[in-house]
């Protein structure tokens, strides 16, 4: 089918074809849904979906669910699997396609699987791709501009991400989970019959005495009669309210206190989100996943506070993907970090020379200086290698950004194999 698709997307007008393509994959998903039974019709189903936070609240749930005794599996951006049978997601793609997804769902339901906590994208609900899976729960973790160069527009993109919410009204618990510091928040409470809030200024579930640490966050809240101790082993002020969208849903399942907080603190790390990358060197190296501008903000809020001495960030921003956010993230790394390294992020057929000018207007806005505090390094072996070479003292950070978990960096000759956390050790190593 993804073949046909291509062929037709080569011979049709841009435009008309954007229009028929969801029907497309809507006429793929029914197919996949007959041809494995529609397997996840009598599982519980939990959606998670937002711009930023949406697979480390996947993982967290998942976790949580699963040291409790559920019989659970997930399905992410980066893995997917059951209990602790987590395979590597190789798909260039948050939610799977039709075809691979009701496969996957239907290996589930064969191993006795009762939950699944599903990392839904806005394109796979713009495009009908998760068609017949009955969410119960839906999760919004925030919404800011990402995507546009698909949706069109930020109002196309919210109702694709309200989707869910339509959905999960429709069947068993009909219940909405939403992230209540968001300024699109009452879009989505009101989708659902029932809904839960959280945050750290709003919501039912409020999170109060925060501590931050460069390795993990704790807070506390208090809900009714119930007290929680909660303590995230990922770093940044993000993963308060990701980890609240979790205890939201070990609240509605009936878990303990203790059976959450155990849950939450069980979830060691989630490859390419903050993951810290450690070979014996003096200071920190932090990839992550980060490509948005609220990302970046989020990113750089949290690992600042924590760096008591020089920040150095390396990224770049994907070619065929929104060109408007390349120079506001060089204005953010430009302004809060204290030098920038900027390099390819899946140039695909884009000119990466262009890609890196125009990253480097928003940092020079910020007051960054070429070949002094700001260095454009293409190969992104070679300025991993170098922002090595930028840091010396303990109290220094290395930010690595944008590709996080993938498994390829795409250039004008197709999928190359890539992993940015072995890249980084063999820099490290080599230092």
């Amino acid at each position: 089918m993804a073949d046909i698709r291509n062929t037709v997307k080569k011979i049709i007008p841009t435009n008309f074809f954007k229009k028929i393509e969801p029907y497309g994959h809507l006429v793929e998903a029914i197919a996949a849904n007959a041809r494995y039974g529609s397997p996840s019709r009598k599982m519980h189903v939990i959606g998670v979906t937002g711009t930023n936070g949406k697979t480390t609240t996947t993982f967290l749930i998942h976790r949580m669910l699963h040291e409790a005794g559920f019989k659970v599996g997930m399905l992410s951006t980066v893995a997917y699997g059951i209990g602790d049978d987590i395979k590597p997601q190789i798909e260039h793609i948050t939610t799977a396609q039709s075809g691979i997804l009701q496969k996957r769902l239907r290996d589930f339901k064969r191993a006795g699987v009762e939950w699944v906590v599903l990392e839904t994208s806005s394109h796979s609900l713009a495009q009908y791709r998760v068609w017949g899976i009955p969410y119960e729960i839906a999760v919004l973790t925030n919404v800011t501009n990402d995507h546009l160069d698909y949706h069109g527009n930020f109002d196309n993109y919210l109702e694709a991400k309200r989707r869910l919410f339509v959905l999960a009204g429709q069947n068993g618990r009909k219940l909405g989970i939403v992230n209540d510091d968001d300024p699109n928040a009452k879009k989505f409470i009101n989708t659902t019959p029932r809904s839960v809030t959280y945050g750290i200024k709003n919501g039912n579930l409020r999170a109060d005495k925060i501590k931050l640490a460069a390795d993990h966050v704790a807070y506390h809240v208090k809900a009714g009669n119930d007290e929680y101790n909660i303590r995230v082993n990922i770093p940044g002020e993000f993963n308060i309210s990701n980890s609240l969208a979790a205890l939201a849903i070990g609240r509605e399942l009936g878990l303990t206190p203790q059976q959450i907080e155990k849950g939450i603190a069980a979830l060691e790390g989630v490859e390419g989100r903050m993951m810290i990358v450690n070979e014996g060197q003096k200071f920190k190296v932090i990839i992550d996943f980060a490509s948005t501008p609220d990302a970046f903000e989020r990113l750089f809020d949290a690992v600042r506070p924590v760096t008591k001495g020089k920040l150095v960030a390396v990224f770049g921003s994907a070619g065929r993907r929104d060109e408007a956010k390349r120079a506001i993230q060089g204005e953010i790394a430009g302004r809060i970090g204290d030098e920038v390294v900027l390099t390819e992020e899946d140039d695909r057929d884009v000119d990466g020379n262009e890609i890196l000018q125009q990253i480097a207007s928003g940092a020079e806005k910020a007051g960054k200086k070429l070949n002094s505090n700001m260095f454009l390094v293409h190969d992104r072996v070679e300025a991993i290698k170098f922002a090595m070479t930028r840091v010396k003292s303990a109290d220094d950070t290395v930010v690595i950004l944008g590709k996080g978990h993938e498994k390829t960096i795409e250039r004008a000759d197709g999928a190359h194999p890539w992993s940015e956390i072995e890249t980084t050790r063999q820099a490290l190593k080599n230092l």
